[in-house]
């Protein structure tokens, strides 16, 4: 039968608080010597240690010694398994620390730094140049970055992992090393930045990114330093061994306590000085840790060897020669269920389950007593189960909260079933081939989600799966972990010969990751991360392959620009439809191609990438003409060509520049036997142009030709008193007569030369008649002018034109000469006063 919990208890402040030391593994003979001779790193939350051994101090040679013997860093789970092994190759060695992801951060003194995960795969920064030249002296680092000190006694920090660039920290003008420090992480800090506390003399000096504070102390200087998980409380031992208990910003000493005198059977140097959860210290020597309470009581734990402890933040894992074991202030909970004498409602409760389980009647009287109290017992019993360590007593807090949750009628029981699950995954990670450590508090303080990603850094797969079914989530972390780590250990299996037996190997491990996913309902997992991860790895077919099975274009397309697959990205970025997408590829692969090898690469796709080639127009015509023109050119378009050298000239300013624009297009149009008319077109605009630029010369630059149309030109000679260049201009380009002949009526009615409007007439025969002249004139308002014309007009029409010109009796006199009284008559009719119809009614008196 397990021990009853309080076996392990021991009071404190006079029985008010009790702290108990559970072990959670026994580990004689795994780790590899005496701690002592190690330096040594531990994550929080129940993750592993991390050791290297100490060449500063003399190690006598033994089994264990060999391993050691050159720059290694060994890695080992709480329950003492070994988990990675790895030697150091580059400078000495200064800091090594653990992420919040269970990553060792190593630090050298040339400002170099890697991020092992637990498979040996590192990434590796630089801390920058000037850290390299000055050399890096020490170091602290904590879960979300790192403090450097430089040998030029500044400090540079680094915030996240990702391989920012450093940050210089206020100068805090050291002319030496501290004696110690310690850092404040910024999530525990106010600021929201991390906070650096330097034992400087007799004193400690607070500096941040912004300035450096003297916080005006006297009782220094600290061997120790250690901020509490919270970052409210700093723990301080002094070079006397006094133990000061501050708050971080020194306006309250919380406790003090002389370990030189206060312990007994402590021997040597105090080797750490670490939180136990925010209440508690705890003490280190060779052989001794003594927990130090707030009130200076004291609890000692004694050790056969050398001891190394890491804080979490509720309680304090130790580490030592035989066993693994967990301190902690015993939880109120469980306090209140299993402290002798307790009267608590829970307490009654679980005795109550107890009579009940044996039979007894007092089972219900208990019950009875505690009814208006019974809810709140459940609800304790159910938290005393999750804060418990052995598995027998969780069963048996549970069944006291099950037996008293069937006595109350409205209770809901989600507490008790999210505690329930949350027992039994956390069972199977303290198992010591797991060898995660994890308390409740710690459990849902970094959520499920963590827990799994802890499990898939130790490539714990199928354990990972069951936790996320069990628990309901998705599977998708789980099985892209798994496909990418099965890429990493497996090779191409040879199921034919050469290249096909590589090409088959990948076929087979492809297919076997798809139908893992289908299987298991990966639908949320991207196919492009995987295939990432096996292009990295030299596997460029396999990745290719998942690619294939990802449904996203977005994800697919810089994957297969990653790996050079040109025309695969393309094609399938036009798959896709999505315009931007494509002008990301054909963008990117412009800058990375030779424009040959660019527009060969859309040409040879043909119809599947002819939105690609239509994209690449429309960006080109706003953004890079020249381009355009070289892709139309490699290509073989000339009437797309001629177009663009037409567009070209249209927008130009310069007569040169338009010209040449304008030959080229023609030089393309005459190089398609089906553009003869185009090229003859643009061949008389060429002359057309040139001639333009002539009479401009010839106008000393004072008449604007250039640009005109061939009408416009005769125009703008015939009103610039041009007569015979406007002849010129209409013979070189075979402009019709009549054409013409309305061109120049309109130039000389324009500048109201009806002098030569007369002599223009009478030069030949009008192709285009006379009624013409006298409509264009009455509608430039030259009435008079117009009638001069009205005789040179067919008989019948002369009336009328009269009319229009206003002259009422000479219209009347033709109808006269002309015999026709009816259009008399009608002009009698529509005349516009009495006047003009009394003379039009003598002239119709007269023809009787």
């Amino acid at each position: 039968m397990t021990d009853h919990p309080t076996l392990s208890w021991e009071a404190m402040q006079d029985g008010a608080v009790f702290y108990r030391r559970h072990q959670l593994y026994s580990i004689p003979g795994k780790l590899p010597g005496d701690l002592q001779d190690f330096i040594i790193a531990g994550c929080r939350h129940g993750g592993p240690i991390a050791l290297m051994r100490d060449t500063t101090r003399v190690v006598a040679l033994g089994r264990a010694a060999p391993a050691f013997s050159k720059a290694q860093i060994q890695v080992y789970s709480p329950a003492g398994e070994g988990l990675l092994l790895f030697s150091w190759d580059q400078a000495k060695i200064v800091r090594f620390g653990w992420t919040n992801d269970e990553r060792l951060v190593v630090l050298n003194e040339e400002g170099v730094y890697r991020i092992y995960d637990l498979q040996g795969e590192y990434q590796q920064h630089s801390l920058g140049s000037d850290a390299g030249e000055t050399g890096i002296i020490d170091a602290r680092i904590h879960e979300t970055g790192l403090v450097a000190l430089t040998g030029s006694l500044t400090f540079l920090e680094v915030r996240e992992w990702a391989g920012g660039k450093p940050l210089t920290l206020a100068n805090p003008g050291l002319s030496q090393p501290p004696q110690s420090w310690t850092v404040i992480p910024p999530d525990q800090t106010i600021s929201r930045h991390v906070e650096v506390l330097l034992s400087v003399d007799a004193t400690i000096c607070s500096v941040d990114n912004l300035e450096s504070v003297d916080q005006r102390i006297s009782r220094g200087p600290f061997t120790h330093m250690a901020p509490s998980p919270n970052g409210k409380s700093l723990a301080l031992l002094t070079f006397t061994g006094l133990l000061w208990v501050v708050s971080t910003d020194f306006q309250r000493s919380l406790a003090e306590f002389d370990t030189a005198t206060g312990v007994v059977g402590a021997q040597g140097e105090v080797l750490q000085v670490e939180w136990c959860g925010n209440d508690a210290v705890l003490v280190t020597w060779s052989h001794l840790a003594v927990l130090v309470g707030p009130f200076g009581d004291t609890l000692q734990y004694f050790y056969s060897g050398s001891m190394f402890a890491v804080t979490e933040p509720d309680g304090i894992r130790i580490i030592g020669p035989d066993t693994c074991d967990f301190v902690q202030k015993v939880p109120a909970s469980s306090t209140s269920v299993f402290r002798p004498g307790s009267t608590s409602p829970s307490a009654i409760l679980f005795d109550a389950w107890e009579n009940f389980s044996r039979r007894s009647p007092k089972a219900d009287e208990s019950i009875r007593s505690i009814r208006p109290e019974l809810a709140a017992a459940v609800d304790e019993c159910i938290d005393a189960a999750a804060r418990e360590w052995e598995p027998y007593w969780q069963r048996r807090l549970l069944n006291a909260a099950k037996f008293g949750r069937s006595f109350l009628d409205l209770y809901d029981p989600s507490d008790f079933v999210h505690v329930g699950q949350s027992l039994k995954v956390l069972n199977a990670v303290r198992f010591y081939e797991i060898g995660i450590p994890l308390s409740y508090a710690q459990y849902t303080q970094l959520s499920p989600s963590h827990l799994i990603s802890r499990l898939l850094a130790r490539n714990l797969h199928l354990l990972a799966l069951r936790i996320s079914s069990y628990l309901s989530l998705p599977p998708d972390a789980v099985l892209k972990h798994w496909a990418c780590a099965k890429i990493l250990r497996s090779k191409p299996s040879a199921s034919g010969t050469g290249k096909n037996a590589e090409l088959d190997g990948e076929d087979a491990l492809c297919r076997v990751i798809v139908e893992k996913f289908e299987k298991l309902g990966g639908g949320g997992v991207s196919f492009a991360d995987i295939a990432k991860r096996a292009w990295e790895v030299g596997r460029t077919a396999l990745a290719t392959r998942l690619l294939d099975h990802e449904t996203k274009a977005s994800d697919q397309v810089p994957l297969l620009l990653s790996m050079q697959e040109d025309k695969l990205a393309l094609a399938k970025a036009v798959e896709s439809g999505d315009t931007d997408l494509v002008y990301h590829v054909l963008l990117h692969l412009q800058k990375r191609l030779s424009l040959g090898s660019f527009f060969r690469l859309i040409e040879e796709g043909g119809p599947r990438l002819a939105l690609a080639s239509r994209l690449l127009q429309v960006y080109a015509r706003a953004q890079n003409r020249d381009m355009l023109r070289d892709f139309y050119y490699s290509d073989d378009r000339r009437v797309e060509s001629a177009v663009l050298c037409l567009e070209d000239a249209a927008s130009s300013s310069d007569p040169a520049a338009k010209i040449a624009s304008v030959k080229a297009a023609q030089k393309f149009f005459s190089e398609d036997k089906d553009r003869s008319f185009e090229a003859k077109i643009t061949d008389e605009s060429v002359r057309l142009l040139t001639q333009q630029q002539q009479l401009e010369k010839e106008a000393d630059g004072k008449i604007a030709f250039f640009g005109l149309s061939v009408n416009e030109t005769i125009r703008t000679c015939l009103v610039n008193g041009m007569a015979k260049r406007a002849d010129k201009v209409k013979s070189d380009f075979k402009v019709p007569d009549k054409r013409f002949w309305y061109t120049k009526l309109h130039a000389l009615t324009e500048i109201r030369d009806f002098e030569g409007l007369e002599l223009f007439a009478r030069s030949k025969r009008s192709p285009i008649g006379y009624e013409v002249f006298v409509k264009h004139l009455v509608e430039k308002d030259h009435p008079k002018e117009a009638a001069t014309f009205v005789a040179r007009c067919d008989g019948p029409k002369r009336a009328d034109l009269y009319v229009l010109c206003g002259d009422w009796r000479a219209a009347a006199k033709e109808c006269k000469d002309r015999g026709d009284k009816a259009k008399l008559e009608q002009l009698r009719k529509s005349c516009p006063n009495s006047l003009i119809a009394r003379e039009l009614e003598q002239t119709a008196a007269s023809m009787k």
